[in-house]
């Protein structure tokens, strides 16, 4: 199985999208098999970004919390597109997701407080509210903007 899995991991940076398409679904459904091999193609930084952007996708879906920190460790990638799937990522998960984004807000690198502000506004947690008022204050434009939007997100449903 260990090769089946590797091989379909490869074929996450296929050029052809259905094919990408079509190991991201039996990856997920082969979800207890793949899982580990995910988190590592995810934290390999020579693996291609079509590995890594499709790789944050799939654990996203399948949501388990042991996937959290990796793809927090994720926001600081290279790869804006990496970036941004790992974000996707974190929403999916909801409330499983909140302390520990909760816990990176303040990070040093403003994508990954902007990455923060995002997450939390997608999953529309009360808890969130006073670090991302905090976050008005930023030095970064990407994440006080992030963060107005955040606020207004969650307040939406109050």
């Amino acid at each position: 199985m260990k090769e089946d899995i590797s091989d379909l991991i490869e074929e996450l940076k296929n050029d052809d999208e259905l094919v990408q398409e079509q190991a991201r679904g039996i990856l997920e459904m082969r979800a207890d098999e793949s899982f580990e091999y995910l988190i590592e193609a995810l934290k390999n930084k020579k693996s291609h970004k079509n590995i890594k952007m499709n790789s944050a996708k799939i654990l996203g879906f399948i949501g388990n919390e042991k996937a959290i920190d990796p793809l927090i460790a994720t926001l600081k990638d290279k790869n804006k597109l990496v970036r941004r799937e790992a974000s996707t990522a974190l929403a999916r998960m909801g409330d499983k997701a909140i302390d520990p984004v909760l816990k990176i807000i303040n990070d040093d690198d403003w994508r990954v407080r902007g990455a923060a502000a995002w997450i939390l506004g997608t999953t529309k947690n009360k808890k969130a509210i006073e670090p991302l008022q905090n976050l008005l204050e930023d030095e970064s434009g990407f994440v006080k903007s992030g963060a107005k939007w955040a606020l207004a997100e969650i307040n939406k449903n109050s």
